[in-house]
């Protein structure tokens, strides 16, 4: 990422820099993004396999007006039955300071592989939907979503 002079900093950056400094020198703790933190989750996640693409379908918004409740939908195509099934589901946003937002688990009495909720995102960053089946390969399916306004 390139560099910013002060002068082209946002708002909100600023802001975050100002209490990032006030918590410093009151000795507060300070709260660090995550930044590359998401392949480590993945690679960790997948054991080995190398994520494809397909059978995985996250829905996210491209855009969202307020990061504190983006709704995000997760399906994963599988008969679900007992030779072939998802196993378990992990939810990563990248951005935020704790990336993984969440892990599902199935099994072939779950009937389908839906997950339906809502997240909160630090700011504009991707999100990650990756899928582990029986057999123990990885399906991934990647969305960018612009933040307006910070949830974390």
């Amino acid at each position: 990422m390139p560099e910013k002079s002060i002068l082209q900093i946002s708002r909100r950056e600023a802001l975050a820099l100002g209490a990032a400094g006030a918590a410093l020198a009151l000795g507060l703790p300070t709260v660090a993004f995550a930044d590359g933190e998401a392949d480590a989750i993945v690679a960790e996640f997948a054991g080995g396999a190398t994520p494809q693409t397909g059978r995985v379908t996250l829905d996210a918004p491209a855009e969202a007006a307020d990061g504190s409740a983006v709704q995000i939908a997760i399906s994963v195509d599988s008969p679900m039955t007992a030779d072939d099934y998802v196993t378990s589901v992990v939810l990563i946003g990248e951005g935020n300071p704790v990336p993984k937002v969440g892990e599902f688990h199935f099994s072939p009495l779950s009937g389908s592989a839906q997950i339906s909720l809502r997240i909160r995102l630090a700011k504009t960053q991707r999100v990650l939907a990756v899928a582990r089946m029986k057999d123990g390969s990885v399906f991934m399916d990647v969305k960018t979503v612009k933040v307006a306004a910070g949830g974390c």
